[in-house]
């Protein structure tokens, strides 16, 4: 027997594949390119799971179908392989991240070319490879020299244990994401990338691209653009004249910077909130306040950005000592520090508008703070700070002015005093560049004579010196400081002594930019060949999680917007058309009312749940997330090494719509499965092993171009879609028609083959051999669907009488649309006539090739 044998066959054609290289991206420039793009996988100890191969095969369906439709494909894969988990690993061992990153590597290129991937292997690109982080940090001085890179002291998520700077979206419960353990806030010396010099140019581009609008949003959200204005705030030097008499004259008056999308309740400002962080809470409080502050910000250091700013948390705060004047009217206003305003956002500080801000109003009334409305509130309004439109009130000159022509009011009103200013403010903070880690690209900078300065670009790259541990100094110094050798260097232009920087770059760094140099990976004369990128940028499709909708997207578009700046590339833009594939969970887990978990042959679907197989008794089913924790991750190897790779991938696209969250089902595997099995038997005889003596090289008729043709279009349709599970079951509805036929036409055989290849590619690369070609299914010309082949050969009308259904009237598609014709026909139909006999004809109602409907009185 001869029956369908997938690792045979499927490994056979992966090594044909790697061996002649089919899939090398052409150098030439002459016809259309598509640069198809999936999101750069971090090469993980635990190896892929299903999940993981879902996008990965949308973009291979794409990269298979415009191959065979005359582009120049560009769909390449490498490694974003610098990582903590590495890192991590070394501290624990000794082991060198390097040796663990190159195993994980090695275990995730075979597990993807055991999926039968075409990607082209020769453009495969590491993050780790100094030869490629030469270019990370070439841009990193082109951002140094533009001045959007900078020294500060900023107060960091610090994990002692992990010895890093964690992001506020690593930080969960005041605890590390990974492994759990205890951050705290505390000022550190990092590198700080200007993205916000950015920020408008981020917001605005963002309408020009092909991405889904939730995400978008996200991105809109994240960048936080609010147009308000700039108020100073004078502060009481009186109270407190002791603590100001080392303040040089040119620091006075002193004063507070606020930044409101509400100056018109200025009136209403009765306190003001400091950050902890802000650089005025120690020059402004009193001797007799020092203390319970001094507590304060040693509590606030503990809590992430994240967890201060929850809504839900009971506000907290301490008294400077110190007051302010309100410009708006000449009022002596406490100033109170509190962790709910964050130094990273607007100026640090805020006015206090108890009557018009919910937070402010809680803060107002644990601390019996004055609360002053200046928004008059409808008369059934029931609630404490009132934040709906309404006419001023308790605000002079603004009185009785709706908001927006009050905000215009005070804006013109506090420029004439020059004490404020009309302002644009965004959310969106500097990225925080700089890792304490040994396992990331070196920064190509040195320090000389207490300044840092950056290396000439002839020095690069950096690289990773070798050190004898992994772990930071026990002052918080990162791992690189112990490289004393490496360290203490000498600058290249001045002889002078030097240290070199021993923080590293995020793991962000790499992932920003590494969709360019797949364009050119031997390009030595930059990040990417010119003339190339000119004529392969922007990317045409981005698939990956919507994990990233933020971070990476932003962080990608931002460096790709210095790089065109600077005339590195072309577009402003690196990715046109971006979709989030969905999340794909474990299988579906079912429980009885008692909570005793059930299997699969223990349940039934009815109507839109299951219930206890036999009985009425209902259960609950639901899937979660993949982890293993709890025990549900499913490893593609185990799925193709029983059932192959083309059924893995046709049913991770047959489950449903790309972009949904689905659950696993290995029974639905088993289902594609048996449909491959299918289309073997259709054209193979298992006796011989050859092609099946039904298919024939004779002329096909229109029995079989008209489903053959009906196939072609909704593939070819929904592949452009993306709506890969459609053009599955249109495969399958084909399949189950040529079953039916005698005999089956060469030609048909080898388009329905060729409209599969891009699912199920190594069943069908053998067919195709099979049926007597002798060059590789993957450049062979897409068919194309001709409109003439899926004309019925009749048309139904519905015949209704009075609105009623009277008969079915089957007309020549040649004639269908004759209306006389029609009409003559459908009168004639034994149990329409009968109606016309008994009544009077008063209107005929004819929709061509849809229905005719007889009016009788």
């Amino acid at each position: 027997m001869h029956s369908y044998n997938p690792d045979k066959i499927e490994s056979k054609w992966q090594k044909h594949w790697l061996a002649n290289k089919t899939f090398k991206t052409p150098t030439d420039t002459d016809k259309p390119k598509y640069y198809v793009l999936d999101m750069f996988p971090y090469p993980s100890g635990s190896g892929l799971h299903v999940g993981h191969p879902e996008g990965y095969t949308a973009t291979d369906i794409i990269a298979r179908y415009k191959r065979m439709n005359g582009f120049n494909v560009l769909h390449p894969i490498g490694w974003d392989a610098f990582g903590l988990p590495a890192e991590q690993y070394a501290v624990k061992t000794g082991t060198h991240p390097r040796i663990t990153t190159e195993k994980n590597v090695n275990k995730f290129r075979e597990q993807l070319q055991a999926i039968g991937f075409s990607y082209d292997w020769d453009r495969e690109v590491n993050t780790t490879d100094p030869d490629y982080y030469k270019w990370t940090q070439w841009i990193f001085l082109q951002l140094y020299k533009k001045g959007l890179a900078y020294e500060d002291e900023v107060a960091v998520n610090w994990c002692p244990e992990l010895g890093t700077v964690l992001a506020n979206e690593e930080v969960i419960d005041g605890k590390s994401e990974v492994g759990g353990y205890p951050v705290i806030r505390k000022p550190m010396r990092q590198w700080v990338l200007k993205i916000t010099e950015y920020a408008e140019e981020l917001l605005q581009d963002l309408e020009e691209l092909d991405w889904p609008e939730s995400l978008k949003e996200m991105q809109r959200n994240w960048i936080g653009k609010s147009i308000g204005a700039e108020v100073d705030f004078e502060i009481d030097l009186s109270e407190n004249m002791q603590a100001f008499k080392s303040l040089q004259d040119e620091e006075l008056p002193l004063k507070i910077k606020v930044f409101t999308t509400r100056p018109d309740t200025i009136f209403g400002a009765t306190y003001m909130v400091l950050a902890p962080e802000h650089h005025l809470v120690e020059k402004i409080t009193t001797d007799e306040q020092q203390e319970a502050i001094s507590n304060y910000k040693e509590e606030a250091a503990k809590k992430s950005d994240l967890e201060r700013q929850e809504l839900s948390k009971e506000k907290t705060g301490a008294f400077t000592g110190a007051y302010a004047f309100n410009p708006a009217n000449g009022k002596k206003i406490p100033i109170w520090v509190a962790d709910y305003v964050l130094a990273s956002y607007g100026t640090g500080a805020i006015m206090a508008v108890p009557g018009q801000d919910e937070r402010d109003w809680e803060f107002a009334e644990k601390f019996d703070l004055e609360i002053v409305r200046t928004v008059e509130p409808p008369q059934d309004f029931e609630g404490k700070a009132y934040t709906g439109e309404g006419p001023a009130i308790n605000s002079d000159f603004l009185n009785g002015l709706k908001i927006k022509e009050a905000k215009k009011k005070i804006i013109t009103w506090l420029e004439e005093k020059g004490a404020g200013k009309k302002s644009v403010n965004y959310k969106l903070r500097d990225w925080l560049f700089s890792r304490q880690r040994y396992w990331g690209e070196p920064f190509p900078i040195i320090h000389v004579d207490g300044e840092h300065k950056a290396l000439p670009e002839s020095e690069l790259p950096v690289t990773l010196p070798e050190v004898d541990k992994y772990q930071p100094t026990g002052d918080g110094e990162p791992p690189l400081a112990n490289a004393e050798d490496w360290v203490n260097t000498t600058d290249p232009e001045t002889g002078k002594p030097a240290k070199r920087e021993t923080n590293t770059m995020p793991q962000w760094a790499g992932s920003c930019w590494y969709y360019l140099r797949y364009i050119s990976p031997e390009f030595d004369g930059g990040p990417v060949d010119p003339d190339y990128e000119k004529y392969w940028m922007p990317v045409d499709l981005y698939v990956g999680g919507a994990e990233h909708a933020v971070l990476h997207l932003l962080y990608a578009r931002f460096w790709h917007k210095v790089l065109y700046d600077i005339g590195v590339v072309s577009t402003k833009e690196p990715f046109q058309k971006l979709v989030n594939q969905g999340m794909i969970l474990g299988e579906m887990e079912y429980t009885d009312p008692d909570g005793e978990k059930l299997s699969d042959d223990q349940v039934e679907k009815r109507g839109e749940g299951f219930v206890v197989k036999g009985t009425d008794t209902k259960v609950e089913a639901r899937a979660h997330k993949m982890s293993k924790s709890r025990g549900n991750v499913i490893n593609p190897d185990n799925i193709i090494e029983q059932y192959g790779a083309d059924s893995l991938r046709l049913y991770e696209m047959f489950m449903g719509p790309l972009e949904q969250v689905k659950p696993w089902s290995t029974k639905g595997v088993e289902g594609v499965n048996r449909f491959l099995n299918r289309v073997w038997r259709l054209l193979v005889d298992e006796d011989s092993g050859e092609i099946s003596d039904k298919v024939k090289d004779i002329e096909a008729t229109k029995e079989h171009l008209k489903p053959l043709h009906e196939a072609i279009k909704k593939v070819t349709e929904d592949i452009e879609g993306l709506r890969f599970n459609t053009g599955i079951s249109a495969l399958m509805i084909f399949v189950n028609e040529a079953n039916s036929w005698k005999e089956i036409p060469l030609s048909v055989a080898k388009e329905f083959v060729q409209i599969l290849n891009p699912f199920a590619p190594h069943i069908t690369e053998e067919m195709w051999r099979m049926l007597g070609e002798e060059e590789s299914i993957a450049y062979a010309k897409w068919p194309e669907f001709n409109e003439e082949y899926l004309k019925a050969d009749e048309i139904m009308y519905p015949i209704q009488v009075n609105g009623k259904m009277r008969g079915e009237l089957f007309v020549d598609a040649d004639k269908a649309k004759d209306k006389e014709y029609v009409l003559g026909l459908a009168k004639e139909e034994e149990n329409v006539a009968k109606y016309l006999e008994e009544g009077e004809l008063i209107k005929e109602i004819f929709v061509p090739g849809k229905i005719v409907n007889l009016v009788v009185k």
